[in-house]
């Protein structure tokens, strides 16, 4: 849309979401690291306050040629005019107001350019990752910061409510006043520890994505590919840009590329067995064979090395017994690596397509996860077409543990068909 063209009301509400979406982050980033991250909550209502003038200017004056530029301006000029009204630092002797003086220059010449972006994610990256705050809260703090979510988006994902999120976000935020959390690259000597706790958010974050608990979805694409975006952020920089590091990205990437088979609706997903191998992205296979050949150097062999190798395999269009082999061959040593229900689920599912049901059927039995509705529906599979009321009979418990919509009609369609 050109600058002066017609603000259609719709259109232009989805497009300044789009730019929320994308935008936000960085610039709360920038103006954080700025003021410091004990300033955060100013930095959002800003960032706020710029994008609420964009949706009144716009619909009178039309877009800009250049959106995000126009949101970068203004939110440059109400940082300055923020600090020059608010007096953040004090005056009370000279030397302070050479300091004031100081950063009163650094202020008025500070910009959103792509290098100031880009080291202030990471920077912020790291302080939300930081230790000293709750792994759940660092999740919401990730959401709302990074990837610019709202507090009902958070609820949403953890199927929480919204004053609970608030509060765990409050508390969260007063932890990185009170433990004096700087935006900075963490010492050298703890960037490995540190670099561990970004890659579980990150992972997190794209686990959510890409099996989300929301009520009303199971795949949330804007999830996934925020968490390739933070992915890709630590790349740029030598430090983080470890083994671990890609190969996290190659099993990001892996599972992306299946994103057009598994989602051939809005309210459906197909599964993999069942999915059009012709939709698979190859860009995106090709991109995770990159990075997972970055994995390989080094003499470390991580939970995502396996993963990512087993993404890997699972994007071969041949379902042959090698395949098996190998997948069952890699969840074997991850279960060693990490063990994890999830894990022990899915070994048993590779132990079936390898071995054959009954070997698969003993194992599953010995799990007994009579909490997961993940381990029912794995033995309704494994009961299929040779007893179907023991299937159906481990479907319906399967219906009754899952808590999205969406799920609930996959699971039940699966029922009546094997009626």
């Amino acid at each position: 849309m050109k600058a002066g063209s017609p603000f259609k009301m719709e259109q232009g509400k989805e497009t300044l979401s789009q730019l929320f979406h994308l935008e936000f982050s960085k610039m709360v980033a920038v103006i954080s690291k700025l003021f410091g991250l004990e300033h955060i909550e100013m930095a959002e209502d800003i960032v706020s306050e710029t994008f609420l003038l964009a949706l009144k200017t716009w619909e009178i004056k039309g877009m800009p040629a250049n959106p995000a530029a126009w949101l970068y301006s203004v939110a440059k000029n109400k940082t300055v005019d923020h600090f020059r009204r608010a007096k953040i630092f004090d005056r009370k002797i000279v030397r302070e107001l050479t300091i004031q003086q100081e950063k009163e220059a650094r202020i008025e010449d500070f910009e959103f350019s792509h290098q100031n972006i880009r080291d202030s994610q990471l920077q912020m990256l790291f302080a939300v990752c930081n230790p000293a705050i709750a792994s759940e809260a660092q999740i919401g703090l990730a959401l709302q910061i990074l990837c610019g979510f709202s507090i009902d988006e958070i609820a949403e994902a953890f199927l929480s409510n919204k004053e609970t999120v608030t509060k765990r976000l409050f508390r969260a935020k007063s932890k990185l006043r009170s433990e004096n959390v700087k935006m900075e690259f963490p010492p050298e000597n703890e960037i490995d520890s540190r670099l561990d706790n970004v890659l579980h958010v990150i992972y997190l974050l794209f686990s959510e994505g890409y099996y989300s608990k929301t009520q009303n979805q199971i795949l949330r694409k804007d999830l996934c590919l925020d968490a390739l975006r933070l992915g890709i952020i630590l790349t740029e920089y030598d430090k983080t840009n470890q083994p671990k590091t890609n190969a996290l990205l190659a099993l990001m990437c892996f599972h992306s590329s299946r994103f057009s088979a598994r989602e051939t609706a809005p309210d459906s997903v197909t599964l993999y067995e069942n999915q059009n191998k012709d939709l698979w992205d190859q860009d995106l296979i090709r991109r995770g064979l990159n990075f997972l050949h970055l994995s390989a150097w080094g003499d470390q062999v991580s939970s995502y090395h396996l993963e990512a190798r087993i993404a890997c395999w699972h994007c071969m269009k041949e379902d042959s017994m090698e395949k098996w082999e190998n997948i069952l061959y890699l969840y074997n040593q991850l279960l060693l690596v990490n063990y994890s229900p999830s894990v022990a689920l899915n070994r048993t599912f590779a132990l079936y397509k390898a071995n054959g049901r009954q070997a698969a059927i003993e194992e599953a039995e010995k799990l007994n996860l009579t909490n997961n509705h993940f381990y029912f529906l794995l033995l309704g599979e494994l009961y299929q077409n040779t007893d179907n009321d023991k299937a159906i009979s481990y479907l319906k418990k399967a219906f009754a543990l899952t808590r999205t919509q969406t799920e609930k009609e996959i699971i039940q369609r699966k029922i009546d068909s094997l009626k």
